[in-house]
């Protein structure tokens, strides 16, 4: 073996694209740390929202339904990964499409 080569085995750690709706989250929010799925997160700050709103603190309440809203765009985003096929061949379609019409546009100009 040559110097400086290293054999290199995976040893069982293969980084499969892990699933953003099952991954455990660690959120460090303005006062409290939670920790679970994405959907569990955005459902306690929630609650906190509506916690906070009843106590009056509306200045807090802003600040917990804007970490929810973070949680809730990581399920949306989620969800359109997991549709993504269906969802990636609908703009190519429009873009023939647009591209048909700009061919025909054209020809009617010469």
């Amino acid at each position: 073996m040559r110097q400086g080569q290293q054999n290199r085995r995976g040893r069982g750690r293969s980084r499969k694209p892990q699933n953003p709706l099952a991954r455990n989250y660690e959120s460090n929010g303005p006062d409290v740390k939670i920790r679970g799925t994405a959907a569990h997160v955005a459902e306690k700050y929630m609650s906190l929202a509506r916690d906070a709103l009843s106590s009056g603190d509306t200045i807090a309440a802003e600040s917990y339904l804007q970490h929810a809203e973070h949680y809730n765009r990581i399920i949306m985003a989620a969800h359109s990964q997991a549709a993504g096929p269906q969802a990636g061949e609908q703009p190519q379609g429009q873009q023939q499409a647009n591209g048909g019409a700009g061919r025909g546009r054209q020809n009617a100009d010469e």
